[in-house]
């Protein structure tokens, strides 16, 4: 995983192996599921309705695919275990650089997304978070709070994302151990089979949900005989991933039925409200906005390190951003780039146009990954005889490029066009910079 990489490269030699499939398919759970949950399920069946598990199914479909090729990737480039680390070694720096701004992109992103999802939930229970400067002084809270927490000292940040993650799944357990009650069978009859365009469109959003597991791969030196802990740990934590939504989907749509889409700010509240009353929506909501600030603390924790870590390795050729704190000891200043990016983002734009940015970034990433396992196996490398290798040679990494090119096509125009834009201005840097540097 690309978070820590200088720190996790001086670490592997020293680390006890320890973890077992248990503990990886938890490691990996923890992290995949965050707050698109939350509210996804009323978007999704907006355009697919009850048979809105088969954008579900494609989703974790992509996911297994993707994370075999990270798991053989893994064990061959043993020293990092970051997208950006696998990328760089088998295309070149100029591939690596991309990545790399790719995953901060997709990153800060996704965290305006998470706290305009945030919003969203607390906006059904208290109507003064409709309020655009209410919405404006929120997000300074959480985004420079967090900052702020993270600046004066890691141990600080660390200690909230503890408590915060108790929280995680108690609203979505919930609901499915008790929503079953009332839910309508004939609520989950499919009306229509949608065309795959439909299920393309609503994947790419969905997706959203399912990024981040190769995260939990960042654990790989701690890890029980990985090649064969990993590949389990991966299949155990996607299925029980998938379980989890499908489960959620399915208790959603039968309680509410063709109502659902129409909770798009907090589905899963009205789900309670029907199931437990009153209280049961307050629960939820505060619960799901909790998760949700979980979650974006998380990621202001860990993020502004790989900015920093990419500075200090002129992968980001902007030398400050490598600096410490004097007093705290802390990458103040990529902390503070990485919160105003995501507070000016948030505000900018809304939870669905987010998500599908963040979407895009990671699935552009995921691509690159499918790509390396393809060279790897056609290089035959030395070293990777003794590593995890996907089953089926080639058609797991082909099948995933395939499946991401496809969602990448179902992409708006304009965000084609945007993330073309951003390709070409981050080339012309890159060359631009490796041109000066020759001078």
């Amino acid at each position: 995983m690309e978070l820590m990489r200088v720190y996790q490269n001086n670490l592997n030699m020293k680390l006890k192996r320890e973890v077992g499939v248990l503990g990886l398919s938890a490691n990996i759970v923890n992290i995949i599921i965050g707050g698109g949950i939350f509210v996804l399920p009323a978007i999704v069946a907006a355009s697919l309705g009850a048979s809105s598990i088969i954008a579900y199914l494609f989703c974790g479909f992509v996911m297994l695919l993707v994370m075999a090729c990270f798991a053989e990737l893994g064990s061959v480039y043993t020293g990092s275990g970051g997208s950006y680390n696998y990328i760089e070694s088998s295309f070149g720096k100029f591939p690596g650089f991309l990545t790399s701004i790719l995953i901060v992109l997709a990153s800060f992103t996704g965290d305006a997304a998470v706290a305009n999802a945030a919003v969203d939930i607390l906006s059904t229970f208290l109507p003064v978070f409709k309020n655009f400067w209410v919405h404006f002084f929120f997000f300074i809270l959480l985004f420079f709070g967090f900052g702020y927490i993270n600046i004066i000292g890691l141990k600080k940040g660390v200690g909230f994302v503890k408590i915060i993650t108790l929280f995680k799944l108690a609203p979505l357990l919930l609901i499915i151990v008790f929503g079953f009650t009332e839910v309508e069978v004939s609520n989950l009859y499919w009306e229509t089979i949608p065309g795959p365009a439909k299920i393309g469109e609503m994947s790419l959003i969905l997706f959203f949900a399912f990024v981040g597991a190769e995260k939990g791969l960042s654990l790989s030196g701690e890890v029980i005989h990985p090649k064969k802990t990993i590949p389990k740990a991966i299949l155990l934590s996607i299925v029980a991933i998938l379980i989890i939504y499908i489960l959620i989907q399915l208790i959603s749509q039968g309680v509410l039925g063709n109502t659902l889409a129409n909770y798009d700010k907090n589905p899963l509240a009205e789900v309670a409200n029907t199931v437990f009353g009153p209280i049961g929506f307050t629960i939820i909501t505060f619960g799901a906005a909790l998760s949700m600030i979980g979650s974006l603390s998380g990621k202001i924790l860990s993020m502004p390190r790989v900015i920093f870590a990419a500075a200090k390795d002129n992968v980001i050729p902007i030398k400050k951003l490598g600096k410490v704190h004097k007093k705290y000891r802390t990458p103040y200043l990529a902390i503070l780039l990485y919160t105003c990016l995501g507070f000016v983002f948030a505000l900018a734009g809304g939870f669905k146009e987010l998500a599908i940015i963040s979407s895009a970034s990671t699935l552009l990433i995921y691509l690159g990954i499918s790509l390396a396992t393809i060279k790897l196996k056609i290089q035959k490398l030395k070293n990777s005889s003794d590593g995890f290798k996907v089953p089926g040679g080639y058609s797991i990494p082909i099948a995933s490029s395939v499946s991401i090119v496809w969602l990448l096509s179902k992409l708006s125009q304009d965000k084609i066009i945007m993330f073309s834009g951003v390709l070409i201005v981050l080339s012309l840097l890159f060359f631009t910079i490796k041109l000066l540097s020759k001078k």
